[in-house]
């Protein structure tokens, strides 16, 4: 997953209340996983911008189910859209068709502004439905469902492993730009400021592995024998049920309003 959690967070979507996300909230894990999947690729499949401006709206019905706060949410939507924007913009430059105008002799085409609003309706509504059902779970939870859902143990490991120490190497990191800045470092665009950072990711990763052999040796004194023991259950209930039923008939409505 995008993901990199904020110091002290606990889900991908924290909002720093203790607001058990609403209707999402009470469901099993494994069926938003398994829905935010169909979701998803149901989008994904869709062509039509009317479908895709549904799908759009059924991914803000989960929103508002979830109770995240709207602003927040959607400024971290905005940070996604940040790295497709340029993708967006040349498009209707770069593809061939029935020209707009044109800027300094480029001509822009309809069809490229047409497939650039294509898009960018299919990335914000399959990331706002991600965010909605599967970021507002914990990672350890998270890492479990997927264990449930029969994911490579090898994946589910390295997930809690990431989502245990990325904050660890975060702060190793914050250590060591300490340290550069006492001794009078400051960054800029010359081959000692390139020199001083490759420096500081080679120590970075000369201390994770020292770290990673302590705990791998931690883990075995404690009898770890290369599988982690997930304890949770988890039982699907009748709301688990109507959730399905539900949005896989939503999935089946946009499909239909797609190829109509």
């Amino acid at each position: 997953m995008a993901h990199a959690l904020a110091p002290k967070a606990t889900t991908l979507a924290e909002t720093g209340s203790d607001a058990p996300y609403g209707v999402i909230g009470d469901l099993d894990p494994r069926v938003r996983i398994v829905m935010a999947c169909v979701f998803a690729m149901v989008t994904v499949a869709l062509v039509d911008i009317p479908s895709l401006i549904a799908a759009l709206m059924v991914s803000v019905g989960l929103l508002i189910l979830s109770r995240l706060p709207i602003r927040r949410t959607l400024k971290r939507m905005a940070m996604m859209d940040s790295f497709i924007i340029f993708m967006l913009v040349l498009l209707p430059f770069t593809m061939p068709g029935d020209e707009m105008f044109s800027v300094f002799g480029f001509p822009a085409s309809w069809q490229g502004l047409w497939k650039a609003i294509e898009i960018g309706l299919t990335a914000n509504a399959v990331i706002l439905t991600l965010m909605v059902l599967v970021g507002t779970m914990e990672p350890v939870t998270l890492g479990h469902a997927l264990h449930k859902l029969r994911c490579p143990e090898v994946l589910v490991h390295l997930l809690m492993f990431t989502v245990r120490y990325i904050e660890v190497l975060r702060e190793e990191y914050l250590r060591l730009r300490g340290a550069m800045k006492i001794r009078g470092f400051r960054p800029g665009t010359n081959w000692h400021t390139y020199r001083s950072f490759g420096y500081l990711v080679g120590m970075m990763l000369v201390r994770a592995i020292e770290r990673s052999e302590r705990i791998l040796g931690a883990m075995k004194c404690r009898g770890f024998s290369g599988r982690l023991l997930l304890l949770q259950e988890f039982s699907m209930t009748r709301k688990d049920h109507l959730f399905v039923t539900l949005l896989s008939a939503l999935c089946l409505g946009l499909l239909f309003l797609d190829y109509v």
